[in-house]
Parts: structure tokens; C-alpha cells; sequence
């Protein structure tokens, strides 16, 4: 296990290299950001003298060497825009975003394995074939089009929820007001569950159908027709046995859905003007902020990756053959 665990380990920071890599060229070969610090129309001298000052006049193998340096020690270096350290101003924002995210992860599984499960129990009926069109268009249907129809309708037509606005849960949270948290979550809920909806669809869409055939193969196991033939009853069936057993390759995707839903947050909170880091993104890549942009993907990258490592060790845990493998 220790084996697997330092090769995993070896993996994931090869991965946040290739990340930081891929980001970092994509960013400096856009063009020279100086004009943003100083402006266009500022003398050729003042320019030269804050690209020198920037460090942008340097090679680009040694602006990366040293913004691996900076990760090396936790700085990464000052926004363009904010005047002020990129990684206090990406993780000011990160608790929106993460609230986000874990309402639309809760909405997507929550929903998914029910969805599933049933489908895989009526497979050929009426119901079965109800959830796997629903699936189907849930997979088909663009995020950034399903919030503008969501505002729309939902919001502006039928004024059932408010289309932007954000009312803290977690910072409230984290600095220790328990009670204003708690007193939050109703209005929280309000503002959250359009745009949740907007990421969530298609990854409930996806885990459905994932959940339907890993629970059709499961069913047509010899056990589980034993088990019924038994006489047990059919909830004992699939909790006991079929769900259980089925749960394997769904772990996983469960464990990728955080980060596949992370990443998808920086069109919705554009559109539904969600205070938090997809929003800020958007806006760093418009105003060529490098330092945010490179915060941000960093930090994205490190969660995802943490969670990867954390899903393959569970997985690895539940069965043997993937660490021997």
C-alpha cells in the first residue's frame, strides 16, 4: 500500500506540474500584460521600466523557474488588477464557489442514485425509458444555454427564484457564527439552486445512467438471483447486495464529479453573477491578470488532484486488486 500510495503521490505532482506548464505558456504567449499595469499610451521608457520591474522582460523558462520558486514558498506573486496578494483575493472568493459546488455535488448524487437504481429495476418499462431520455437530455443540453432559460423563465418570467445575489453560508461559518450560518441557509438556498441546477444537470445525467448499468450487471449476478430466490425482499436485494456491490466503479466518478463540477463554475457564476472564483477567472483572463489566472488554476488543480488521490486510496482500499495492478 505504501508503494501505491508514493507512486500516486509521484503521479499527482507531475500532473500539477504539467498544469502549471500548459497554464503558464498559455498566458505568456497571449501578449505582453505591461500595457495593463501601465497603459498604452505611457512612454517606451516607462514601459521597459515596468516590464523590467514585473520581471515580463526576462526568458520565459526563467519567469516559470521563478513562479515555481514562488509555489515552492506560498507566494504567488500580486494580481495586476487587485494591487494586493492573487492568492488572498482567489481564496477571499473560494467559499462562494465552494458553496456552489457542494450544493450542485449534493443535487447531482442525491438525485443520481435513485434515478439509477429505479431505472435499473423497471429496465424496459415505461420509466426506465422516461429516466434515460431525461438523461439523455440532460447530457445534451449546454450549461451556459440551461442558465439563460433558467433566468428566463424561472427567474424573470415566473419570478419563483432571484437570478443573481448570493447570501453567505460558510464564511459565516468558518469565522465562527454558527447561528448566522444556520439563519442564512433558507435565503442561501434561494440563490443557490438556480445556478446548482445549471452544473449539476449533466453530471445527475451521467451518474444516472452510469448507476443503471453498473446495477444491471450487479443484478444479473448469480447471488443476487440467489438472494431472491431466497425470498428476500427486493429493497433487501438491492441495499444489501446489488447496491453494494455495484457501488465500485460509482465511487470513482463520484470522486471526479467534485472537481468536473469545480471547473464548470467559471461560465455559470458569469452568468448568474456569482460572487466567486469562476467569475473572478473570467474576469482576470479579460484584463490579462496572469498572476490571478495562474492562482487560480493552480489552486483548482490542487484540489482536483487532491481529490483523485483520495478516491484512488478509497478505491484501493475497497479492493485490493487496484494497488497490486
Amino acid at each position: 500500500m505504501l508503494a501505491y500510495i508514493t507512486k500516486r503521490l509521484s503521479q499527482s505532482l507531475i500532473v500539477i506540474l504539467g498544469v502549471t506548464l500548459i497554464t503558464f505558456l498559455a498566458l505568456h504567449l497571449g501578449g505582453d500584460p505591461t500595457y495593463l499595469f501601465i497603459g498604452e499610451m505611457a512612454s517606451e521608457e516607462a514601459i521597459a521600466a515596468t516590464r523590467a520591474k514585473l520581471g515580463f522582460d526576462r526568458p520565459l523558462y526563467e519567469q516559470y523557474l521563478s513562479f515555481l520558486g514562488g509555489l515552492a514558498r506560498g507566494d504567488f506573486g500580486n494580481s495586476l488588477t487587485y494591487r494586493e496578494p492573487a492568492l488572498g483575493v482567489v481564496l477571499g472568493q473560494f467559499p462562494a464557489t465552494l458553496e456552489l459546488t457542494v450544493f450542485a455535488m449534493l443535487f447531482a448524487t442525491v438525485l443520481a442514485i435513485p434515478f439509477g437504481v429505479f431505472a435499473a429495476l423497471k429496465r424496459g418499462t415505461t420509466v426506465d425509458g422516461g429516466i434515460m431520455i431525461f438523461a439523455m437530455i440532460g447530457q445534451s443540453m449546454p450549461s451556459f444555454w440551461l442558465g439563460i432559460m433558467l433566468i428566463l423563465f424561472v427567474g424573470l418570467g415566473l419570478r419563483w427564484l432571484p437570478i443573481s445575489g448570493h447570501v453567505a453560508v460558510i464564511q459565516p461559518f468558518l469565522a465562527g457564527d454558527l447561528a448566522t450560518a444556520l439563519k442564512n441557509v433558507p435565503s442561501a438556498v434561494k440563490y443557490l439552486l438556480m445556478p446548482s441546477v445549471t452544473i449539476a444537470l449533466f453530471s445527475l445525467s451521467r451518474n444516472a445512467r452510469l448507476i443503471r448499468s453498473s446495477m444491471l450487471e450487479v443484478l444479473s449476478q448469480d447471488y443476487v438471483r440467489t438472494a431472491r430466490a431466497k425470498g428476500l425482499a427486493v429493497p433487501a436485494v438491492v441495499v444489501r447486495h446489488a447496491l453494494r456491490n455495484a457501488w465500485l466503479p460509482v465511487v470513482t466518478m463520484f470522486g471526479l464529479e467534485f472537481g468536473f463540477l469545480l471547473s464548470g463554475v467559471v461560465v455559470v457564476e458569469t452568468i448568474f453573477s456569482w460572487p466567486g472564483v469562476g467569475r473572478l477567472v473570467f474576469n482576470a483572463i479579460n484584463q490579462r491578470d496572469i498572476p490571478l489566472v495562474q492562482t487560480a488554476v493552480v489552486i483548482f488543480a490542487l484540489v482536483f488532484v487532491l481529490l483523485n488521490l483520495i478516491v484512488d486510496l478509497f478505491y484501493a482500499r475497497l479492493d485490493p486488486r487496484v494497488r497490486l495492478g
